[in-house]
């Protein structure tokens, strides 16, 4: 298993991508059934190469999900769903009993690669319970069903985020400005993204959105991804420096704050990446509303407040050195690199799911919009 810090771990089956083909023709995540392998394009080396690695071992998996190789709550879900189908596939047995422990084995090695993304763990107890919920089937059988689950979680993935971005398009109007800090951007999903889905239907619809993208240090997903796909797909969006979004959002600006999220607590508190809680503050202000962009599978009820939510902490190197030429930290400096921060309920002026809007109080609308899910898989 995968243990401290290593930055760039060697796949054996890189793929360098013609340079004239446009990201976002291609897909973040899938599934290379006949060769067994997990297909991604490996997110560390955008934008200046674009690379698909195809994975087949639970190290490489995991490695991948740990090194933001693959990254974005719903990206990681269909990964670990598509990731924990392959390795079951590898276990050879027969026996039920056998089965399982090593599946389960192999799961808690998955879900240990990133402790604060809700869709990571989601994922692989929805694959659990169907080698469970299946003990009186062959293992074979079991097997063709995983297959059909972690396909399921994909074309999930894609409609969810669609109707995200059309509850979200309800929040604003055509010309708005509208910030967003990482990536929840269709890198960070199946299609569309989260946080950027309203933004790509609101192109194709042509509202024409000024769209502000935060850097976001000090892995720089904002600058490397965001502001890459979007303007790939010819939306009109301007970089900034995190320590910018108070002053574009004092010179009257920004309209809206467009952010997703890893996890959501049940009194709406939220945890995404690190910054995101100083750019709320400042919208707060400002008077700018802030729209947490998730699906329900980032809403966790049985987590009451964001001060129960686990924030993993990363590499100190991520600060001093990565990226730069030369290291840019004094040999010795302490540093403290949390990757996600939590942004109070009170801060948010909405929760976007893919069956509605939540507002305050968060508890009473997420056990609403549950129940419509619920109706609606029955319907």
């Amino acid at each position: 298993m995968s243990e401290g810090w290593h930055f760039a771990p060697q796949y054996k089956e890189v793929t360098q991508l013609s340079e004239n083909k446009n990201i976002m023709e291609y897909e973040t995540v899938e599934l290379d059934d006949k060769d067994d392998a997990l297909v991604i394009i490996d997110q560390t080396k955008l934008p200046g190469k674009t690379e698909i690695i195809r994975l087949k071992t639970a190290q490489e998996m995991w490695d991948a999900i740990y090194l933001l190789k693959v990254r974005g709550a719903p990206a990681i879900g269909v990964a670990a769903a598509f990731g924990i189908y392959l390795l079951a596939k590898q276990i050879d047995t027969a026996d039920y009993s056998t089965f399982l422990a090593e599946f389960r084995k192999q799961k808690e090695y998955l879900d240990s690669s990133r402790p604060t993304a809700v869709n990571l763990s989601w994922a692989l107890k929805r694959m659990e319970k169907i080698v469970t919920d299946n003990g009186d089937q062959s293992v074979e059988e079991i097997k063709r069903l995983l297959k059909a689950e972690a396909d399921a979680i994909k074309v999930e993935d894609i409609r969810v985020c669609k109707t995200i971005g059309e509850f979200g398009l309800t929040l604003v109007k055509p010309g708005d400005g509208i910030l967003t800090h990482c990536n929840a951007g269709q890198l960070a999903t199946s299609k569309y993204g989260t946080a950027t889905a309203p933004i790509y239907l609101g192109e194709e619809r042509g509202y024409h959105f000024r769209v502000f993208a935060d850097e976001t240090r000090p892995l720089l997903q904002g600058a490397r991804l965001t502001s890459y796909e979007l303007h790939s797909s010819g939306v009109d969006v301007t970089l900034i420096c995190d320590n910018m979004a108070a002053t574009v959002m004092k010179n009257g600006w920004v309209d809206a704050v467009f952010v997703g999220c890893d996890r959501v607590a049940r009194n709406g508190d939220t945890a995404n990446k690190i910054g995101t809680s100083s750019v709320a503050i400042a919208a707060n202000y400002y008077n700018v509303p802030v729209y947490i962009c998730a699906p329900t599978s980032t809403i966790d009820m049985n987590t009451a407040t964001g001060a129960d939510i686990h924030i993993e902490e990363r590499p100190a190197e991520e600060v001093t050195q990565m990226w730069y030429r030369e290291r840019m930290a004094p040999e010795g400096v302490k540093v403290y690199n949390p990757a996600f921060d939590v942004t109070d309920h009170s801060l948010i002026a909405g929760i976007v799911t893919e069956y509605g809007i939540a507002r305050e109080p968060y508890e009473e609308s997420f056990r609403e919009i549950f129940a419509r899910k619920e109706n609606a898989e029955y319907d």
